[in-house]
């Protein structure tokens, strides 16, 4: 992949941040799990449960949800751009670690749970 494509890409990644946002009331379940290191940012661009983390089934639910609307835009942004949808997702996967804040989980390129 060149990087003119790549850097065309990370910016998608951009553009699809704000579509990823959920509701006002999924968001403070998400965003309080998040806090608490239940859940956080994969390297696959998914959100996942943090290993050993005990989560609600409230905070699975919206996990899965935002998940699901995840795939739907990162398979959008595939037909725009003819890149796989796993690319566009690793992109997002990156950006949005990047923007996690301190005391949040992510994922690192290992697959390792680390605290920001």
């Amino acid at each position: 992949m060149t990087n003119l494509f790549k850097t065309f890409l990370a910016g998608l990644a951009l553009l699809l941040l704000p579509a990823l946002t959920p509701a006002f009331a999924q968001a403070e379940t998400i965003q309080g799990a998040k806090a608490a290191c239940e859940i956080g940012e994969q390297n696959d661009g998914y959100l996942g449960r943090v290993r050993g983390a005990e989560i609600s089934a409230a905070v699975d639910r919206e996990m899965r949800s935002m998940n699901q609307r995840r795939k739907a835009e990162y398979a959008r942004l595939s037909k725009e751009t003819g890149e796989t949808v796993s690319i566009i997702a690793q992109l997002t996967a990156e950006k949005l670690i990047n923007r996690a804040p301190a005391g949040h989980c992510v994922q690192d390129a290992s697959g390792t749970w680390i605290e920001k």
